[in-house]
């Protein structure tokens, strides 16, 4: 017998949050409710203050409550950009008490990182955006992350993007009304499947050739992994051939055939990808961003970064600040 109650879900809004995280999330707890023929989910939207929220797309939205008035809610899932934070302490401290008070906080896309920067006790992993990743890494270097889509405990929920945040909400359709209905909720919006915790996001590869690093052959896709592990330091292509048992000669050439370049200049991408995130989501310097993807001088920053966005990194993140609200928002937002 499934618990069909009412489970109350708050929907914490920073500005600059994804809208589209928002109506993922809330679309399917709709349909939920029409097919079952009940109000088995109640939301809101929750401000730190009773102001107006305006979203990544511009449009503003009208909250309902104020983080103090949360006490009720079953669920609290915060909507973010990476650079948000909690205006006082005194709002960081509440919601750090309505999780000792047993209270499951989530958080959707950028809104990870207020959720840390709460110090909210995370014991579980929690499933980070792969476009944050460098910039999560560096501001929280002791926080566990993955790479699946969704991660959910009873405590702490996250979803890495609008698409995940359509399945956390299909979790938790199917955890109070069933898989029947959550399957039909799936169909409702053509969602061509039920994304558990055991999927990893679709990442992009960097190459014109393979759409993402999941389409890549299996010895090309593991030199990448072990390429994204150790930015800073990565071994000599010769001992990455002899772990994953082929010659060097044979790596080279079937890694240009999948991705369309060698594996060293991947690996220069691979780091100004990262570069280009701890750019436009941190306040880190050049200095310390070169020194973050392996680099000993800012000018070698400065002339790939160049090379590969056509920009420095200065010009990149002065272009990024015309963007923000009140220097608060970055784009993009996921």
């Amino acid at each position: 017998m499934f618990d069909s109650g009412p489970y109350r879900i708050g929907f914490l809004l920073f500005p600059g949050f994804p809208m589209a995280c928002l109506t993922s999330m809330i679309e399917p707890l709709r349909a939920a409710n029409e097919i079952s023929s009940s109000e088995t989910f109640i939301w809101s939207l929750v401000s730190e203050s009773d102001e107006k929220v305006e979203a990544s797309a511009n449009v503003a939205f009208e909250t309902e409550l104020t983080l103090s008035q949360s006490l009720d809610l079953d669920c609290l899932i915060i909507l973010a950009a990476p650079v948000s934070e909690f205006q006082t302490n005194q709002s960081a401290a509440c919601l750090r008490a309505l999780a000792r008070h047993g209270m499951t906080l989530g958080a959707v896309s950028g809104g990870v990182f207020p959720l840390v920067r709460a110090g909210v006790p995370l014991r579980d992993p929690i499933s980070v955006h792969w476009c944050y990743e460098a910039a999560f890494e560096a501001e929280f270097p002791d926080i566990e992350k993955t790479e699946q889509v969704i991660e959910t405990s009873d405590q702490i929920m996250t979803a890495a993007g609008a698409t995940a945040a359509f399945d956390l909400s299909l979790q938790l359709v199917q955890d109070r009304l069933g898989p029947a209905v959550a399957t039909e909720v799936a169909c409702w919006f053509q969602h061509p499947m039920m994304r558990n915790t055991d999927v990893k996001q679709s990442i992009p590869a960097i190459s014109s050739i393979a759409k993402s690093e999941q389409a890549l052959p299996a010895k090309v896709a593991r030199v990448i992994e072990i390429y994204s592990a150790t930015l800073t330091d990565p071994p000599r292509l010769s001992d990455v051939a002899d772990e994953i048992g082929i010659s060097t000669r044979q790596l080279e050439r079937s890694f240009k055939k999948a991705t369309g370049v060698n594996p060293s200049r991947y690996l220069r991408r691979m780091r100004m990808k990262a570069a280009r995130q701890l750019v436009m989501y941190t306040n880190q310097s050049f200095t310390e961003i070169a020194e973050a993807v392996g680099y000993s001088s800012t000018t070698i920053l400065k002339r790939y970064y160049t090379e590969v966005f056509g920009m420095s990194p200065r010009e990149d993140r002065e272009r990024i600040n015309l963007f923000r609200v009140t220097g608060n928002m970055p784009l993009p937002s996921t």
